[in-house]
């Protein structure tokens, strides 16, 4: 094995700890005898618990030794994968060299463990070659990766030889992308030891859709034309969607993501206080082939903070533009984000009949850079119960519709009153009565 990965190129620069480096180093080591036997089944067992745990995680079953290899191929970014995801396999002469490399992983997919395990006096590889997994594969936060892995996996077990496994797996670049953006839907960022922004896949992302939230026809009308208009290319608009608790602003967000991911779009989300990183998230996405929303929830800034001007430079107005790739969609519970006091009128002055205060224009700027604003009011009391009436009947619910109104409205009086997100406690709680 050792000898197949010293032929990788361009997918050879991995860390010695991964697990395919330390099985070639094993079956290295049992070749020159460098290292005791038994050391060597310690090493061996731990690759395999590291193998059945990427497993366990991502719900891999059949081949696992297949799966691994094809999710180290769709996770890889390297110029060559960057390349195929934004404009496909071309007649490039690093094909060449791509072609080596998918030659090595063919072998490696081939791989006759039987020499090793005759060595070790194990059969833990033999085990994996059809693995069966534990549990409900809807339970698995990483559905969506396990499904594209395994696919491309029973595609690659039958290609014939380099180019058959460089159609597959080039298909695959360009049809859904390469690394964590490709897989996944939702990230979030962190601050590596080194200083550079690290992006955290959102694994157990809400699987909400629009036409689960009751009602706001209008306001998801709104945010659909924008969104849409996004990932087509054309020209859009920041989104700040505002208004009391409860409503569904953030819902309409994860939709939104949910509603547009197969047609690229991807969500990163960013709280106030890593405003300091934009500028290095925006380095980092501008150049993949993705529709980026950055997105900022409950979005307020109280009177002695200042980050909201750095924002203000970031959304639109600093000397570099925003890549035409990303929007922000922010939420707030306050139509103009920042708190306003009477005292921002201290420096009125009047002039041509208008009236200005250079405070409040200042906090004013930052909701102006928003293009698109859509208000989520709190629903009347009759919109409430049609609320409640809907999801009770969408979650099967069997109780008389007098009944169940009457019920809602004594929930309400003691559960924060009317809003979307009260009625949908409402219903879990009836729900949770019904074991």
């Amino acid at each position: 094995m050792y000898k197949i990965v010293s032929r990788l190129l361009i997918y050879g620069d991995m860390p010695k700890d991964t697990i395919l480096m330390e099985l070639a180093d094993i079956a290295r080591r049992m070749d020159d005898g460098s290292q005791k036997k038994e050391e060597l089944i310690i090493r061996a067992f731990t690759q395999m618990k590291h193998l059945l745990q990427v497993a366990t995680d991502y719900g891999f079953d059949k081949n696992l030794w297949h799966n691994y290899l094809t999710f180290l191929l769709i996770t890889s970014e390297n110029p060559f994968s960057i390349t195929c995801e934004k404009v496909g396999a071309n007649e490039g002469s690093v094909n060449y060299f791509a072609k080596g490399d998918f030659r090595a992983f063919k072998q490696l997919f081939d791989y006759d463990f039987g020499r090793l395990e005759e060595f070790l006096g194990v059969d833990c590889f033999s085990r994996i070659s059809n693995y069966r997994a534990i549990g409900k594969k809807e339970l698995m936060y990483n559905k969506n990766v396990s499904e594209k892995v395994q696919a491309l996996s029973l595609q690659l077990e039958e290609a014939a030889d380099e180019e058959e496994f460089f159609d597959c797996v080039t298909g695959f670049y360009r049809d859904y992308g390469v690394g964590m953006f490709g897989l996944n839907k939702a990230f979030r960022i962190s601050s590596g030891a080194d200083g550079q922004v690290v992006f955290h896949a959102i694994n157990n992302m809400d699987a909400v859709m629009l036409e689960d939230l009751v009602g706001y026809e209008i306001q998801k009308k709104k945010l659909i034309d924008n969104t849409l208009a996004f990932v087509q290319g054309r020209k859009a608009n920041n989104v700040l969607l505002f208004g009391d608790s409860g409503t569904g602003k953030s819902t309409s967000v994860k939709a939104i993501v949910n509603a547009f991911y197969p047609q690229g779009l991807r969500m990163i989300e960013i709280y106030k206080h890593q405003f300091k990183d934009l500028s290095a998230v925006i380095a980092r996405i501008k150049n993949r082939n993705y529709k980026f929303i950055i997105y900022m929830d409950d979005l307020s800034f109280e009177e002695f903070e200042v980050e909201y001007k750095f924002l203000k430079a970031v959304i639109e107005g600093g000397v570099e533009t925003r890549p035409d790739n990303i929007l922000i969609y922010a939420t707030s519970n306050r139509r103009h984000i920042i708190k306003e006091n009477w005292s921002d009128r201290d420096d009125m002055e009047s002039g041509n009949g208008l009236h200005r205060s250079d405070t409040m224009e200042e906090k004013l700027s930052l909701v102006n850079r928003f293009g698109v604003t859509i208000s989520y009011s709190k629903p009347s009391q009759k919109e409430y119960f049609h609320i409640v009436t809907e999801l009770a009947r969408r979650a099967g619910i069997d109780m008389e519709e007098k009944e169940l109104c009457a019920e809602a409205n004594k929930w309400e009086l003691s559960h924060g009153g009317i809003s979307g997100r009260t009625a949908q406690q409402f219903v879990n709680y009836l729900l949770g009565q019904k074991g």
